[in-house]
């Protein structure tokens, strides 16, 4: 833990801003900001053509995102611990806006894949949220406010993508992104009205060695992953990214562990609470990613491969839209289960919810409300776990680390997503059916996705009970004046 000792509350003349006004803005926030991952899905198919450049080449405005939210996510979690959360709040939706509308205005491939990693460096703001919500709220509202934070995440993701596929079906793709613009222009003004600046503050110098090096790291491991089945597992260019960053974040862990003021405090994140925290967010990310790329296949492949439904992408909108709802309405009931059983029993039940889903799923996938239901059980898991993930994590951190540590924590779920992405394409790739002379996925490969998917979950279960079983405080500095910490005695 870092011997920073965070800055005692000023006493103001304002009245205090309502709890509900915090949750609900910050929330929005979230959900705004996770509409990014899903909006350009619907036209990615027809980016070639609209952007008049190479199918490999247009794939970059997807790894643009990935790459940028990537390296922003725990450096800028980092500075708002350091110089406030509401303010990096603020600029990181401020960069989503401005990414929005240089793909607003982009008819070429640069300004799209600009616009794109201006969008990415917007991916702190849940993480943050989670962090000011520590500082600002009353005790008894921040298991329940921090699970819809976290799950703010998937429901922008599973809600936005009927709407892109409806305006992509309907209007100019050039509105997908000014209407991201004009939500992120609202998220601005009712954060900047309502939300109050964190008054938990580490202070010290930023380290800029430790940001450059992790940042080289990620962005090495992330290129070599994602872009790895396109140059080819065993090529020169996957193999030497690969190795670049097993020696980059060698070195960087050197640097971290002699810094007096380190990027990520590494002796924090290897205590067993946060270590084994973020081993299951890894295991968790690489298991949800894989209905995300299971569900929306089955749906589109033609009926005639016997398996495939043959929708549209507006239908699979419609088919994923209520594990959004799910998901949300689950937030409530896993801080329920964390208040009464703590944070380390509702990530477990989470991650037997989300394995029993995918195994439900190899036995029903032949309707379209087989998908549905699954989906929503799946759904029902994630809101179980992303309540957890931030409970635990902030019951064994410094109030000052809170931004840095639960922006490393998202960080690992992003990671576990691009691994299962990577594995799943080339199981995809691999075992595969002739359709009219294409070769498209075939059953068999997409069950021993699920099945996969159900293992990372289990996974997850297993280093879940490897948390240790004692009670955590995380101490926040609340704006309307509790003097009880924001987790009294909240099992581990």
């Amino acid at each position: 833990m870092s011997d920073a000792l965070a800055r005692p509350a000023d006493a103001g003349t304002s009245s205090p801003p309502k709890p509900n006004a915090v949750v609900a803005v910050l929330a929005l926030a979230g959900i705004v900001v996770s509409l990014m991952q899903t909006l350009v899905i619907p036209i990615v198919p027809e980016l070639p053509k609209l952007l008049d450049a190479p199918a490999s080449d247009t794939a970059w405005a997807v790894t643009a995102t990935l790459l940028a939210a990537s390296v922003a996510t725990p450096v800028v979690g980092r500075l708002g611990d350091m110089f406030g959360k509401r303010r990096m709040l603020l600029l990181s939706i401020v960069l989503l806006v401005a990414g929005s509308v240089v793909c607003g205005l982009a008819d070429s491939l640069v300004p799209m894949i600009i616009g794109r990693a201006l969008q990415g460096l917007a991916a702190a703001v849940v993480p943050l949220g989670i962090s000011i919500m520590r500082d600002a709220l009353p005790a008894d509202r921040l298991a329940g406010s921090t699970a819809l934070m976290s799950a703010s995440l998937g429901v922008g993701g599973a809600l936005g993508l009927p709407a892109a596929a409806f305006i992509a079906d309907n209007w100019n793709w050039h509105i997908l992104f000014w209407v991201s613009a004009a939500l992120g222009a609202l998220s601005f003004a009712l954060v900047l009205l309502i939300i109050p600046e964190s008054k938990v503050r580490s202070g010290g110098r930023f380290d800029l060695v430790g940001s450059l090096g992790l940042s080289a790291g990620l962005v090495s491991l992330l290129l070599a992953v994602s872009k790895g089945g396109d140059w080819g597992w065993t090529s020169g260019s996957t193999l030497g990214l690969g190795a670049a960053a097993i020696a980059i974040f060698l070195a960087w862990g050197w640097w971290e562990l002699r810094s007096s003021q380190p990027l990520v405090d590494l002796r924090t994140t290897a205590k067993p609470q946060v270590l084994f925290t973020n081993l299951a967010s890894v295991a968790l990310g690489f298991s949800m990613f894989a209905m995300s790329l299971v569900l929306p296949q089955l749906l589109q492949l033609p009926t005639q491969t016997g398996y495939g439904l043959g929708k549209s992408m507006m239908t699979v909108g419609l088919v994923l839209a209520p594990q959004g709802l799910v998901m949300m309405a689950m937030s409530a009931v896993s801080a329920a289960v964390t208040k009464a059983k703590g944070p380390k029993v509702t990530l477990m039940i989470g991650a037997l919810i989300v394995a029993g889903g995918y195994g439900l799923n190899i036995v029903l996938m032949s309707e379209v409300w087989h998908l549905i239901l699954v989906s929503c059980i799946i759904g029902a898991g994630v809101g179980f776990t992303y309540g957890a993930l931030p409970a635990l994590i902030m019951g064994a951190v410094d109030p000052s680390q809170t931004g840095a540590a639960n922006s490393l924590n998202t960080l690992m779920r992003s990671l576990g997503t691009s691994f299962a992405s990577a594995l799943a394409g080339v199981i995809l790739a691999q075992m595969t059916t002739d359709f009219g002379g294409t070769a498209l996925p075939s059953e068999n490969g997409f069950k021993v996705v699920m099945a996969i998917g159900a293992g990372a979950a289990l996974l997850a279960f297993v280093v879940a009970t490897f948390i240790p079983n004692r009670r955590q405080s995380a101490q926040p500095a609340p704006v309307d004046g509790p003097t009880e910490p924001a987790e009294v005695a909240a099992k581990a």
